[in-house]
């Protein structure tokens, strides 16, 4: 029988880490299935599911524990079908606050944020710092999506932001 393990791995950042990630869960007899690695303020910081046969756990796991400069936590994962998702997209000048005023408008509504990726460049017309998130989220079936997106583009004016949510 097949296990699902989720491994959350951070330390500092340097080449050869996914090369070495993957030659363990390789070499003891695992299956990379998804992952999603990132590097931030100098720091590896990743996350990948792997299936491998419940009775090669012990090895891989002990192979995980002896990579040097690492941080990994191996926690069981659970094979499920994902819910079906929503495109949400947040674009405009960055400043405190964006990420926790819409995660707070989400979450009072039973909204699962299943991936949230962020990012801050630099603006072409102003220069200043342009913020922008993607995320993928599950709305409950009782929450219209009208009236999630009037509550989000009523924080917008706010925030001074561009909000769009779409049907995936």
């Amino acid at each position: 029988m097949t296990r699902s393990l989720v491994l959350t791995v951070i330390g500092p950042d340097r080449p050869g880490i996914v090369d070495l990630l993957s030659r363990t869960v390789n070499e003891a007899g695992g299956n990379w299935l998804e992952s999603s690695m990132s590097r931030l303020a100098g720091q590896f910081a990743g996350i990948l599911r792997v299936e491998i046969d419940e009775t090669k756990v012990a090895p891989l796991r002990a192979a995980i524990d002896a990579l040097p400069g690492l941080r990994v936590i191996v926690d069981e994962g659970v094979d499920e079908e994902a819910p079906p998702g929503v495109q949400l997209e947040v674009v405009g000048g960055d400043r405190p606050g964006i990420v926790r005023q819409i995660a707070g408008i989400l979450a009072a509504r039973g909204v699962n944020v299943l991936r949230l990726e962020t990012s801050r460049t630099g603006a072409p017309w102003s220069g200043g710092a342009l913020f922008r998130a993607n995320a993928l989220i599950a709305v409950p079936a009782e929450v219209s999506l009208d009236s999630l997106r009037d509550e989000l583009e009523a924080i917008a004016l706010d925030l001074m932001v561009e909000v769009k949510l779409a049907s995936e």
